[in-house]
């Protein structure tokens, strides 16, 4: 049991809570990060038995992969022999390759010798928590299969600790785990469809090329980062099953995990099918997981590589940190912060915000003080947008450093799914309802229309309300710099368009301010409603930009012009790479189909995902 000196949590957990955890969990649609419970309960591991009805069926599964070091294998098992399991039913399973085939009888003998030794360490070694398994190849499989072939979940709530066999584990670590099984799994107001695990190594590499460095504040317990952890990594039963079909897809489709911009790619084209991460990093990358890591501070980790000579290492290196324990504790292990307060951070350790879903201009005005660059909002429409496209957009924005953009899109789980991912988006639908847009009579495509022009209206006006320019782009452009957003524009004017794009800009000014009043917003609205009731088709007779135009010439404002030349149409002619010169962005029609666009933007070498729709790169740009 854990020694007088340890803090530990008072019995907060009752019946109705832990119905409510357990319903929720199994539900189709768990909380996105800004939908958190604030009531945040922390639930002590030590009352969550695996026989409690909260956690029924809870499994933990230890998985040892093995091959020839004896020395490290008999050090990893005792480590683990020597934890707290909390009464718990803990189950060992030892996977153990074999040695590959060598030509010479001598060599031979000898190789067999050592598996009969470790096989028999194995077979006398006392496992008192559960049931030992072992698990002895015929043929020599590498790292990677042991990895891959360890596991496949015998339900949602069996959980894998995978440990290569030059680990060593703390005593504290199983408790610690439990904890975070309990407090970020199974609790309700403490969940995220967005991680897959936790790892127990200390965090010590960016794999994203040119990189921010890893540094947190020593506040900072725990983190999330997409990596995966190999010295001693924490799977959850659902991700690792979607990763293994996805795997097993792409790897009989002959795809390969490249992802350019990753030192992983490197590794993987050195390496081949020898090592596993590539392939995980892959996935993670494109469905935006993350991992939980921990920051105990002095180089400590409650699991240590000791980085033994094998496939990762031609020589022993020795331990990457030093062991949490009992005696170098100085703080409360089991203390579990609600999860929207932790910071997460993608492959270049820059940090992510998930969960950024903006219903009402308060939320917008947060939004928008929380930007780092203080000076242009680009307002990104995604109405009648594919999610491929939106999605080649936001690789194009990746690649290009701009981070300063805002979604807007109708209620969908694509949107949700991008706010997931850590993109800020605005929810038309209930952003629409909060201004009044509910009392309208048009119903159909007439709404969604009018929502879309009135939201952008309230989007602009609380922009220059504080102090923000803003853009309005339509998803049917794609920027090839960033340029066009950092000029400055000509001081006589306060707002500029294109004509035939839904390219707008205006000037948060106070002479702009005094234009784009409530009773602007009125006459913005009433000239939608107009066109609409004229059941116009064409979709430019009812589109923000021309309404706005409309109206602001109305009123003798000047409007100054994006030049359009700076822009170049697909869809027809033969273009080429070469054809872009100077050009600042393509753009193309409306009513062209999906195919259509991929073929001209794959000839310009524009289209930039892959067939999971994720970016073909990771571009790190120093925060």
């Amino acid at each position: 049991m854990v020694g007088p000196k340890r803090p530990f949590l008072p019995l907060i957990l009752i019946s109705l809570t832990a119905f409510f955890c357990y319903s929720y969990y199994h539900s189709s649609l768990p909380p996105s990060t800004s939908e958190l419970n604030p009531t945040f309960t922390l639930i002590n591991p030590i009352h969550a038995q695996s026989h409690n009805p909260t956690f029924p069926n809870f499994t933990f599964v230890i998985k040892v992969l093995a091959f020839n070091r004896l020395d490290s294998l008999s050090r990893c098992l005792r480590s683990l022999a020597n934890a707290d399991y909390l009464g718990d039913r803990v189950h060992l399973h030892v996977h153990i390759d074999h040695f590959a085939h060598q030509n010479g009888s001598t060599i031979v003998d000898q190789k067999l010798n050592e598996s009969h030794r470790i096989l028999e360490f194995v077979d006398g070694f006392d496992w008192k928590f559960g049931e030992k398994i072992v698990h002895y190849r015929t043929t020599n499989v590498g790292l990677q299969a042991q990895w891959l072939e360890a596991w496949w979940p015998r339900s949602d709530n069996e959980f894998a600790f995978v440990v290569e066999d030059d680990l060593e584990v703390s005593s504290l670590y199983y408790e610690f785990v439990k904890s975070l099984i309990v407090n970020f799994y199974y609790n309700a107001s403490n969940y995220s469809p967005s991680i897959y695990g936790a790892s127990l190594q200390r965090p010590r590499f960016v794999p994203g090329k040119h990189g921010n460095k890893l540094q947190l504040d020593n506040q900072t317990r725990l983190f999330l980062y997409q990596l995966v952890g190999t010295w001693g990594q924490i799977l959850f039963p659902k991700p690792w099953k979607e990763f293994r079909l996805w795997y097993d897809t792409n790897k009989a489709k002959d795809i390969r995990p490249f992802l350019e911009g990753m030192v992983t790619t490197g590794w993987y084209k050195k390496m081949g099918e020898r090592i596993w991460t590539p392939w995980f990093i892959k996935f993670i990358q494109s469905r935006g997981y993350f991992n939980i890591y921990t920051n105990f501070l002095h180089e400590r980790a409650l699991s240590v590589s000791h980085r033994d000579a094998g496939v990762n290492y031609g020589k022993t290196a020795g331990p990457d940190s030093q062991l949490l324990d009992e005696r170098s504790l100085d703080f409360n292990i089991l203390e579990m912060k609600p999860l929207s307060s932790l910071k997460w951070f993608d492959f270049c350790f820059r940090e992510v915000i998930p969960g950024r879903v903006i219903r009402n201009t308060d939320e917008l005005g947060l939004l928008l003080h929380s930007l780092k660059k203080r000076d242009n909002v680009i307002f990104v429409n995604l109405f009648g947008v594919s999610d491929s496209v939106a999605r080649n957009l936001l690789c194009h924005f990746e690649g290009l450093n701009i981070r300063n953009y805002i979604l807007l899109g109708p209620e969908s789980d694509f949107l949700f799914d991008l706010a997931r991912r850590g993109h800020p988006v605005i929810n038309v639908d209930q952003f629409s309802t909060s201004v009044g847009l509910h009392k309208l009579s048009s119903q159909g495509s007439s709404l969604e229309t009018i929502k879309d022009i009135l939201v952008h209206a309230y989007v602009i006006k609380k922009c220059m309300e504080d102090g923000y320019n803003s853009w309005v782009i339509d998803g049917n452009v794609l920027f090839l710099s960033g340029d066009l957003f950092l000029e400055s524009r000509d001081p006589n004017h306060d707002f500029f368009l294109a004509n035939r794009l839904e390219l707008f800009y205006a000037r948060s000014s106070s002479t702009a301010k005094n234009i784009w009043d409530n009773n602007f917003v009125s006459k913005i609205l009433a000239m939608a409603e107009t066109l609409v009731r004229k059941d116009s088709t064409s979709r430019g007779d009812i589109s923000f930009v021309h309404v706005v135009a409309n109206l602001l010439k109305q009123n003798g404002v000047s409007i100054g012009k994006l030049d359009e030349i700076i822009g170049m149409k697909i869809g027809s002619g033969n273009f080429n790479k070469s054809s872009l010169g100077d050009k600042k962005f393509v753009y193309w029609s409306d009513e062209m189909g999906l195919d259509s666009i991929q073929k001209w933007l794959e000839e310009l070498n524009l289209w930039v995902i892959d067939k999971d729709s994720s970016c073909t790169a990771v571009v790190c740009h120093k925060s």
